[in-house]
C-alpha cells in the first residue's frame, strides 16, 4: 500500500501546483438539487452504476413527485430515508418497480479512478461515488462485477424485504459508512455539498418533528442564474491524486475508499 501512496505523491509533484484541470463543472444532467428544511444538498447521480434507477429518480423529480416529502426515517449512524409519498415505509409511486440493479460490469469504457487494491479487489470512484470491484474470470478481458459502497453520503433505491426488484421511489442517504449493505441495494450516486444538512436532520423513526425535501430538481432544468456556483474535484487529476495520497500517509493500513469525499468548490 505504501508503494501506490508513494505513486500518486510523485504524480502531484511532476504536475506542479493545482491547475484548472483538476475542476470540472456538476454535470447538469445527473445533479439534483434537494432543498431541505436544513438546507441545500446536491446529489450526484451515476447512471452508469444504475441506469434504470437514476432514469427513475429524474421522471419522478421532473413530476414534482419528491416536493414536500418527509424524512420519515433517520436512524443516526445509519441511514435517512425519504421518498415515499405516504411519508413512512411501504408507500410506492404509480410506476412500476424496478429491478435490483446492485451489481454491474466496470469496463474500461466507464472512466474510473482506482486508489486502493485491498486483497486483489480493487476500489475507488466513479465520479464522486466510491465502488468496489472484484476480478471475475468468467468475465472478457476489461470488465469486472463492480458495486457502489456504502460510505457516508452514498444514496440508494429502498426496496421492500423481498423480493429484491422492488425498488419505485424510496430513497436513503448514508449518513455513516455501513457496507453490509454492499451488493444488497441499488446505490444511484453521492451527496456532493449538504453534508451539514444531512447531519442536522431530525432523528427518529419517525421523528417527532420530521424534516422535509421542500423541493427536488435536476439541475439541467433550473435557471442558469438560480444555478449553484461550483465545480467539482476531478478524480482522474493530480489534485485528487494528492488528496488520496495524504489519506494514505494519515491512515496506513487503515486505509478506505470511504476516507475520501470528492471536493467541491465555488468557481473562481
Amino acid at each position: 500500500m505504501k508503494a501506490l501512496g508513494g505513486l500518486i505523491v510523485g504524480l502531484m509533484i511532476a504536475a506542479g501546483p493545482v491547475a484548472a484541470q483538476d475542476w470540472k463543472p456538476l454535470d447538469t444532467d445527473n445533479t439534483l438539487i434537494v432543498e431541505t428544511t436544513k438546507g441545500r444538498v446536491l446529489i450526484e447521480l451515476r447512471p452508469d452504476m444504475a441506469p434504470q434507477a437514476v432514469a427513475r429518480i429524474k421522471t419522478l423529480t421532473r413530476r414534482g413527485f419528491y416536493d414536500g416529502l418527509l424524512f420519515h426515517r433517520v436512524v443516526d449512524h445509519f441511514v435517512a430515508q425519504t421518498g415515499n409519498p405516504n411519508n413512512k415505509d411501504g408507500g410506492k409511486s404509480d410506476l412500476p418497480n424496478l429491478p435490483l440493479e446492485a451489481i454491474f460490469k466496470l469496463s474500461d469504457a466507464v472512466p474510473h479512478t482506482v486508489v486502493a487494491r485491498p486483497q486483489g479487489a480493487t476500489t475507488g470512484f466513479i465520479g464522486a461515488t466510491p465502488y468496489v470491484a472484484m476480478t471475475d474470470r468468467h468475465m472478457p478481458p476489461g470488465s469486472v462485477r463492480a458495486w457502489g459502497t456504502h460510505c457516508r453520503g452514498v444514496i440508494g433505491m429502498g426496496r421492500d424485504d423481498m423480493p429484491k426488484d422492488s425498488a419505485n421511489s424510496e430513497l436513503y442517504i448514508m449518513r455513516d459508512t455501513v457496507p453490509r449493505l454492499d451488493r444488497d441495494y441499488t446505490v444511484v450516486g453521492r451527496v456532493v455539498e449538504g453534508f451539514e444538512a444531512l447531519g442536522a436532520l431530525a432523528i427518529g423513526a419517525p421523528p417527532t418533528q420530521p424534516d422535509a425535501m421542500k423541493r427536488v430538481r435536476v439541475l439541467a432544468d433550473v435557471p442558469a442564474s438560480e444555478r449553484p456556483e461550483l465545480e467539482i474535484m476531478d478524480v482522474s487529476g493530480p489534485a485528487f491524486a494528492a488528496l488520496v495520497a495524504a489519506k494514505w500517509t494519515e491512515k496506513g493500513a487503515d486505509f478506505s475508499v470511504c476516507d475520501l469525499d470528492v471536493p467541491v468548490r465555488k468557481l473562481p
